[in-house]
């Protein structure tokens, strides 16, 4: 009960922000915006989930041949829902691998596939943040937009050398976890379940990334298109409100936006984002404009994923969560 309160104060924070930015002519911004268009934007989303559960079944290798189009469809609309909900998305891994449990996909297995799921959206920004430092070496670029470059480098070195460093001190960081878990007084039979579990997912790694290269490819190629979907939402919704604006503009702004979200360890980033793209976008296309954008731009890429995921996610995994409860308390 007070995750869902914590949730619904999210997304009352989040309506208020483009509500109070928009003033009184938002309504009218909105009833300008195109229905076509708007369901043009949904169709997107929709067409990410098909590539996401592609994505699924080819990280899995023959394991994903257990799952069928329309259930590695549904895992990934469930999963979303999950990351929706969750503060700083916690839960979706926690998700997938409730839902690949049922086709008797181990745990280690399943978080190997989110993990190499992560490592490949993490390179696909690498390689667009290098594209956009190419870019504004060739142009000169506005002060606004050479600080959200400078920031997103930063914050994508960050992340790649954190991860770097995992991978190449993996073994210290077991003995030096180890060791803390020692001086915690935890006992050796957990500590032991912990070793051997973070073995077993460091094995599943590895034997993804053993997958046949074409296979490997195909799936950073999809990421690409996935990533170029979604982020064009922004893009989309302003030439919809009648805004001429370059997409690397409104890659920058999603980008620091969401990652702002993701820090602020509200569920989805309700809040966070909408007041971090608020203030990146409102001087550069007007509060009102701005506020009719991220509204759009997050009903799109964040509300729908409630809307469309919760019913999924209550038939894949609530429904056989009540069954066994039903069947407990029918044992007592």
């Amino acid at each position: 009960m007070n995750r869902l309160l914590w949730l619904l104060l999210a997304l009352v924070m989040a309506l208020l922000v483009p509500a109070l930015l928009g003033g009184s002519d938002l309504l009218e911004r909105l009833r300008a915006f195109a229905p076509g268009l708007m369901l043009g934007l949904l169709g997107m989303i929709l067409l990410c989930w098909i590539i996401n559960a592609l994505r699924l079944r080819l990280l899995l290798g023959s394991q994903g041949e257990h799952l069928g189009r329309m259930r590695s469809l549904g895992v990934i609309i469930a999963t979303e829902f999950a990351i929706c909900t969750t503060p700083g998305g916690s839960g979706g891994p926690l998700a997938l691998m409730a839902l690949l449990a049922r086709h008797r996909i181990g745990p280690a297995r399943s978080s190997a596939v989110f993990a190499a799921d992560q490592l490949n959206d993490l390179l696909f920004f690498l390689c667009a943040m290098l594209g956009i430092a190419g870019y504004a070496l060739l142009h000169s670029l506005n002060r606004n937009l050479e600080g959200m470059l400078l920031s997103s480098a930063a914050l994508m070195f960050g992340a790649v050398t954190g991860v770097v460093a995992l991978l190449a001190y993996r073994r210290l960081l077991l003995r030096l976890s180890g060791r803390l878990l020692r001086r915690l007084r935890i006992s050796t039979s957990r500590r032991r379940r912990w070793t051997h579990k973070t073995l077993h997912f460091l094995r599943a790694l590895g034997e993804t990334w053993k997958l046949p290269k074409r296979t490997l490819a195909l799936v950073f190629a999809l990421t690409c298109v996935h990533w170029g979907l979604r982020y064009s939402v922004l893009y989309l919704a302003l030439r919809g409100l009648g805004v001429d604006v370059q997409w690397m503009l409104s890659f920058l702004v999603q980008m620091l936006s969401l990652s702002a979200g993701q820090f602020s360890l509200l569920p989805g980033g309700a809040g966070a984002a909408e007041l971090t793209s608020a203030a990146l976008l409102t001087p550069l296309v007007g509060s009102t404009t701005a506020a009719a954008a991220i509204l759009i731009w997050r009903l799109v890429t964040y509300y729908f994923y409630l809307i469309a995921g919760g019913p999924v996610f209550l038939c894949l995994l609530g429904r056989p969560l009540l069954e066994r409860l039903n069947q407990a308390r029918a044992r007592r």
